[in-house]
């Protein structure tokens, strides 16, 4: 064979080259006072969406205000009446701190019966129910009461600075 009919054959074997580049036609289909309406839309949106998230936050910081007021006036209240009853509130002290051994010793009687009856728990409602029933009352309580004391107690810190 020739290297002529080589280089004819050849070329008709291999496929002709695809074009890489693609011709893309970006050309507005709208004219420009379309879209010059459609930015002016868009504009007034975005200034009312901000109008709209400055009113939230003026309600979020009168929001605050009032919670900080509200909050700096029971705390006032608070101390007043622990300057007034400083025995009882160095007893009720006393009292949120034994009243949480005892909640401790009763979490670990509640640990202690979720150990023993977990499976019992996990396959009947009657036994999930019975054991709610019998400790959840009690647990909330004792924690309402915890927190009361506490919150009427005085400080440790409060307590030396009145000695």
């Amino acid at each position: 064979m020739s290297r002529k009919d080589t280089e004819e054959s050849m070329s008709q074997t291999q496929p002709p080259a695809l074009s890489m580049y693609s011709q893309v036609d970006v050309t507005p289909t709208s004219s420009p006072q379309v879209l010059a309406v459609a930015a002016t839309e868009q504009t007034e949106l975005l200034r009312e969406v901000l109008a709209a998230q400055d009113r939230t936050n003026e309600l979020l910081e009168e929001l605050v205000s009032v919670m900080a007021a509200s909050h700096k006036q029971r705390a006032q209240e608070l101390h007043q009446w622990k300057n007034a009853n400083p025995e009882l509130s160095a007893a009720c002290r006393d009292a949120a701190e034994q009243l949480s051994r005892v909640q401790v010793d009763y979490l670990e009687r509640i640990t202690q019966e979720i150990d023993d009856t977990a499976d019992d728990m996990s396959y009947g409602e009657f036994m999930m129910n019975e054991f709610v029933d019998r400790f959840g009352p009690r647990l909330a309580h004792l924690n309402g009461m915890i927190q009361v004391f506490a919150q009427l107690s005085s400080a440790p810190n409060d307590a030396k600075s009145q000695a």
